[in-house]
């Protein structure tokens, strides 16, 4: 008998055990796309997704709604019912805060490029000021730099090395992180995705 994940109550809940619960196997994973409370993503780069173990285990404790369904099921030993494939958080998260200083966030920030060259590749970080001039390590200071262009420069500044910055770091809030995570959308995505989503692509059933 098929019961839906809202309905799990008593012993059913008992059973809600990743090794005692069984899903399709697919590439994928069957993940859900998880939304905050006001139905936007928590993130998009990386994509706020979680397994689909972890969504039913969400579910269970109460924490988000199903908001769609894949076709596919999870079978238990007693039970059977289909995987979400968007929750909301039912607890909003705050997204105003203060984006952390970290190599990924600034790596994001500039668009995952070298800020003297434009390459795509490898990267580093490179203090715009060296520390040898005073220059801090801040959001104001530091950029991506591809190793040549960071061996390149050196110990001087831009103007010295006659490499001009082609974007100035700024210190990003959290929706320019967002909108810059925009730009870089997995190599994943399921149709019933497309309504809490801006990317501009043709998307996988």
């Amino acid at each position: 008998m098929s019961r839906s994940l809202t309905a799990l109550s008593g012993a059913a809940l008992a059973e809600v055990q990743p090794g005692r619960m069984t899903a399709p196997r697919t590439p994928s994973g069957w993940p859900a796309l998880v939304l905050n409370a006001d139905f936007r993503p928590l993130s998009y780069y990386p994509l706020s997704i979680w397994p689909w173990q972890d969504v039913v285990k969400a579910v269970w404790q109460d924490r988000v709604d199903v908001v769609s369904v894949y076709d596919k099921v999870v079978r238990s030993p007693s039970m059977e019912f289909q995987l979400p494939s968007v929750v909301s958080l039912k607890t909003y998260i705050d997204q105003d805060r203060s984006p952390a200083f970290t190599r990924f966030n600034v790596f994001l920030r500039d668009g995952f490029t070298c800020q003297y060259c434009g390459h795509a590749g490898e990267l580093t970080f490179d203090h715009v000021v060296p520390r040898s001039h005073g220059g801090r390590t801040t959001w104001e200071n530091i950029v991506a730099a591809c190793p040549p262009c960071n061996l390149r420069k050196g110990g001087r500044t831009p103007a010295q090395a006659a490499m001009p910055i082609r974007h100035a770091p700024r210190r990003p809030n959290a929706w320019q992180l967002q909108g810059a995570g925009r730009r870089f959308p997995p190599d994943y995505l399921h149709n019933s995705w497309l309504d809490y989503l801006y990317w501009d692509i043709e998307l996988e059933p």
